[in-house]
């Protein structure tokens, strides 16, 4: 009997050293299965611990939630467990709980903690809110698995991204799923089928690894796809880890190809100057309207956090400058990724970073290269509380994006989304005062109730910032779908200057709005243009009151409202 029981311990420690090689081998899908089997036998903290981050990287979110529940009631539970099971509760909609894990793990660093306490709350609040969007589940594209990152081929053609079991299924041992595939929907949209792509024996592209996702140009002639590198293991340098653990570990990264297509046949015919597969990755290719700029996704060195957004310019002579970081404005110490380029040239990316609803958000931002205005969360229901990424649209107003939320068909799906007036959001008005200083009265209803934001101005300036552009560009889609409606526009500055200076100085900015709208084909005679210089202030900054540049900014604005 004893022999057995030490013969069993044996087995059992055997077990657990297998289930811990193929973890560090991010064999996730491999390795649950024995931490499962050693569970069931009085188990320490460990291993509940490497079951909940099993179940949370092969995103099984709820049994996830399970296990990190278990593992964290014990007093010996690491504190990142408490932080994993607070970003899966924050995911699963349990903010109050939530919150409570990471207050546990946020001990020292208090930003940190103010900015996830934040997403709890925003999240919750987002949540209730009506909203202009909505978004809907297209099955058309969506499996059991993930597919994700739908690109525009041209006018007609979708592609996107998928590990769908086919029968040439390859797999890939950290979700037990095949290796990311790009497909195309036929033009019909009644048949989907694996994109055909020709290497002409370039061993940089031979569909053994993850493909995916693929940006085109506007022609719908050159194609940057994003793959993981399939050179041989004893090409790839080794992680730097335990120099005690004997398993050989090295990481395969992204890198960026180029393809071109003729006669119907994509072909690749290059890798993008910039790859590094020793060093960082480069991925989720973007590009400008007039394909001169190209963003990507990176890890490489001199960035702001652990991903960020980088672009490079074309030369004259058709080759890409060196990469260039987009800045801080967009890029955070976390993870920024998935940068798409709108139709108007807006720049649509993924954060982690940024005060949103938990996991990746989706912001937009107007600017180019490293100069961008500050980027705008789109709230719900673009974002959840799960990851949402890979927004593209033609027109600003509708198109697709990706997400894990709950309610959908996999992993991953693909959502289309569309923008129309909701029906009860109230109007921020400003009454006429009485007296200099006074504050912003409370919201009024417009009939139709419709959504009318105030735009602002930079310090005596009248031209239309880029989002004030966001702004009126949403007026304008509204106008059009209300064609009876009329509205009055108020413009005013702020009480620095002389009182004439600042009429003008109105007048003007009223001017640039009617522009504005009427370069969108609103009818002129729909807008009644007034300017009110420095009078209704919205808060106590008249002459000779000391106020912040932020207070003074409120006051540079041009108001809206229905009249007719």
């Amino acid at each position: 009997m004893l022999l057995a029981k030490y013969a069993g311990a044996q087995e059992q420690l055997s077990l657990k050293q297998q289930a811990d090689k193929l973890f560090e081998r991010y064999e996730y899908f491999k390795s649950l299965p024995l931490y499962l089997k050693l569970a069931k036998h009085k188990p320490n903290v460990q291993v509940l611990e490497r079951i909940a981050d099993c179940y949370r990287n092969i995103n099984r979110y709820e049994d996830a939630e399970a296990w990190y529940a278990k593992a964290t009631a014990d007093a010996k539970a690491s504190k990142i467990s408490h932080y994993n099971y607070a970003e899966v509760l924050l995911r699963d909609e349990k903010f109050d709980l939530a919150k409570e894990q990471y207050k546990i793990y946020f001990t020292d660093a208090p930003a940190e903690l103010k900015l996830k306490l934040s997403t709890c709350d925003s999240a919750a609040s987002w949540m209730q809110q009506k909203s202009a969007y909505k978004v809907k589940n297209e099955a058309g594209f969506n499996t059991e698995f993930s597919d994700w990152g739908l690109s525009y081929e041209g006018k007609a053609g979708m592609v996107f991204t998928s590990d769908r079991i086919t029968d040439n299924q390859n797999g890939d041992n950290r979700t037990g799923n095949n290796w990311f595939t790009l497909y195309e929907m036929a033009a019909n949209g009644q048949h989907i089928s694996e994109l055909s792509i020709a290497t002409d024996d370039n061993a940089i592209f031979n569909g053994d690894y993850h493909a995916g996702p693929i940006a085109f140009n506007n022609a719908a002639d050159t194609a940057y796809i994003t793959v993981t590198t399939a050179i041989p293991p004893k090409q790839i340098g080794l992680d730097k880890l335990d120099p005690k653990d004997k398993q050989r570990l090295y990481t395969r990264r992204l890198q960026l190809v180029m393809a071109s297509k003729k006669n119907g046949q994509w072909t690749v015919f290059g890798s993008f100057p910039y790859n590094n597969v020793q060093e960082y990755s480069i991925g989720d290719a973007a590009l400008s309207k007039s394909g001169r700029i190209i963003y990507f996704t990176s890890d490489m060195p001199g960035g702001v956090g652990k991903t960020d957004i980088w672009y490079c310019e074309k030369r004259r002579d058709g080759t890409w400058d060196k990469p260039i970081n987009c800045g801080p404005t967009i890029n955070t110490k976390e993870e920024e990724a998935f940068p798409t380029i709108a139709g108007d040239g807006a720049l649509y990316y993924s954060s982690k970073g940024l005060a949103g609803m938990g996991g990746y958000d989706i912001y937009k931002a107007v600017g180019e290269k490293a100069q961008w205005v500050a980027p705008q969360n789109l709230k719900y229901p673009i974002n959840s509380t799960s990851d949402d990424f890979y927004l593209v649209t033609r027109d600003g107003v509708s198109g697709y994006l990706s997400s894990n939320r709950e309610g959908g068909h996999g992993s991953d799906d693909i959502y289309s989304f569309a923008y129309k007036p909701v029906d009860t959001i109230p109007v921020k008005r400003v009454t006429k005062p009485a007296a200099p200083n006074i504050t912003a009265a409370k919201p009024q209803k417009t009939n139709p109730e419709i959504v009318l934001n105030p735009i602002y101005y930079d310090l005596d300036k009248s031209n239309i910032r880029p989002d004030a552009a966001v702004e009126l560009d949403k007026l304008a889609l509204i106008l059009k779908q209300y064609p009876a409606v009329k509205i009055e526009l108020s413009s005013y500055t702020d009480s620095r200057a002389s009182d004439q200076y600042n009429l003008a100085l109105s007048q003007r900015r009223a001017a640039s709005v009617v522009a504005y709208l009427v370069n969108k084909g609103i009818s002129a005679d729909r807008l009644v243009a007034k300017y009110y210089g420095e009078t209704h202030l919205v808060n106590k900054c008249a002459d000779n009151v000391q106020c912040t540049e932020a207070e003074h900014q409120l006051n540079r604005r041009t108001e809206f409202r229905v009249i007719e």
